[in-house]
């Protein structure tokens, strides 16, 4: 199957067609694959070529291509949390011990293999999950889902100050009075081979806003918001502070919880499609909760 988008050529839009759907999200990628792969550009309802030159008023419908299975990716029948859905993404809430893609390992039960038998379990076999917002596999919460290349293309081309991803973190101590809110500004980088990061010189520019929500003894719920998107960015930086997640042992945090208690419990983005800006919130999982109360 495929999805078609209809475009109205306005005055300030270039002129020339294949100048105008760059300019209209869609990646030089789909563009060569709507001409090669069964695709279809038409403007007022004749087929062009992207060096016809558009007018004012001019509808531009664009057949994306089809895309090619990938052979090593099967479709999972384990269930999936959708918060949103629209013809073009999803957002789901993925839990906790779930892959956001396969890897090499893994790749049966990863959060695209069961979005993959989600299309399927609705009929709709040709659709193809593209993640946009990933989480590293033991952090829970929102995953924004593109259902073809032309959806993840133009997401991809929206600057990253358009996503607004907010986490919950259970951290251990306690922040002093004039700790309560803050901007960690310190560089991510790897010193060794490994997954591990940490703060240093020459690492990547990272800052993550964060904010005490509430505090008990010897552990503290925090908001915190990326600026920017590194690696185990927010896992660094509370580490780097003295308050390691609870249960993160790469970095220093106790054990007496399964995984790092962190969940992806906001999102915010301007959908690129119908200019609608998105706004979700979760709340954090059930094993975050319990263990707040226990602690």
């Amino acid at each position: 199957m495929m999805t078609i988008f209809k475009l109205t050529v306005k005055e300030k839009d270039p002129k020339k067609l294949g100048s105008f759907l760059l300019k209209n999200g869609f990646s030089r990628q789909a563009i060569n694959k709507s001409k090669n792969n069964n695709g279809r550009i038409f403007v007022n309802h004749k087929r062009r070529y992207t060096s016809y030159h558009l007018k004012v008023n001019d509808e531009v419908i664009f057949l994306t291509g089809e895309e090619k299975d990938n052979p090593f990716l099967h479709p999972s029948n384990n269930p999936i949390e959708i918060v949103k859905e629209t013809k073009n993404y999803l957002v789901v809430n993925k839990e906790a011990g779930v892959l956001s893609i396969p890897s090499r390992y893994e790749d049966d039960d990863a959060l695209v293999n069961r979005v993959m038998g989600y299309f399927e379990r609705n009929g709709e076999k040709e659709l193809k999950p593209h993640v946009i917002t990933r989480l590293d596999r033991n952090t829970s919460g929102l995953v924004l889902i593109g259902k073809n290349a032309v959806a993840h293309a133009r997401f991809s081309k929206l600057d990253k100050h358009h996503f607004i991803k907010k986490y919950h973190a259970i951290v251990e101590g306690n922040f002093a009075e004039d700790e309560l809110t803050g901007v960690v500004d310190q560089p991510i980088g790897k010193k060794t081979d490994g997954v591990k990061r940490s703060v240093i010189a020459d690492g990547q520019s990272a800052q993550t806003e964060y904010r005490v929500l509430k505090q008990k003894v010897n552990a503290s719920l925090v908001e915190l918001r990326l600026l920017t998107g590194r690696t185990h960015q927010i896992r660094v930086h509370m580490a780097f502070m003295g308050h390691p997640l609870y249960g993160d042992d790469l970095y220093g945090g106790s054990n007496v919880f399964p995984r790092q208690a962190l969940n992806c419990f906001y999102l915010a983005f301007k959908d690129p499609f119908s200019g609608e800006n998105v706004e979700l919130k979760i709340k954090d999982p059930v094993d975050m909760a319990q263990l707040w109360d226990r602690l």
